[in-house]
């Protein structure tokens, strides 16, 4: 990003987010003054980012979810945000799109970035998830997934894997998206 510290976002960049996610060259230009007053350097750390997720779920323990978001985010894996990944992963959460959601989704899973989901990655972001939910609503949540371990359990079986199996990209979305149960499980909305 040789141009992390000027004024204004390199027309390189602009460009290539232009053409990738659904934002305007002036909300794009917008966004990066606010990234660059939020953060001078010109990167997000997992410490910076960690706070904005505790700020947004007060009543919940948000650290673990923000490192496995954070985690998914962090595409060239520098154990930084730069403000061209900050914008992809916005347009992927916020996108109307469910394909785009799903794909982050996937990425989320997918803990050790081997391509594939393992139910043991599930568990520990089902973990992540619960963390989320505000304990006075973990009560109120069915028996069949009222603690993490059944969550995952839970979320698991639609897959139709067994539990030493993996789960490729395709079959994660095709899961979901046939399933809304799966969706709900793979959010931290604790139920509709």
């Amino acid at each position: 990003m040789g141009n992390a510290r000027s004024g204004a976002v390199s027309k390189e960049i602009l460009d290539e987010l232009k053409l990738h996610t659904k934002f305007s060259e002036s909300e794009l230009s917008q966004w990066y003054e606010n990234f660059q007053q939020q953060c001078p350097s010109g990167r997000i750390t997992p410490e910076e980012f960690e706070k904005i997720y505790t700020r947004f779920f007060p009543d919940s323990d948000a650290k673990t979810y923000a490192q496995h978001v954070f985690r998914s985010f962090d595409t060239n894996d520098d154990g930084t945000l730069d403000f061209k990944e900050y914008i992809i992963a916005l347009h992927m959460t916020s996108s109307g799109k469910m394909a785009l959601k799903l794909e982050w989704a996937f990425s989320l899973f997918d803990v050790d970035k081997n391509g594939y989901i393992t139910k043991s990655e599930v568990a520990e972001i089902c973990q992540a998830i619960f963390k989320l939910i505000p304990k006075e609503k973990q009560l109120q949540l069915p028996s069949d997934e009222n603690t993490a371990e059944k969550r995952a359990t839970k979320l698991w079986s639609y897959f139709n894997k067994k539990d030493n199996e993996r789960l490729a990209e395709g079959e994660f979305i095709k899961g979901v998206l046939e399933n809304e149960n799966a969706l709900r499980l793979i959010q931290f909305d604790p139920a509709k």
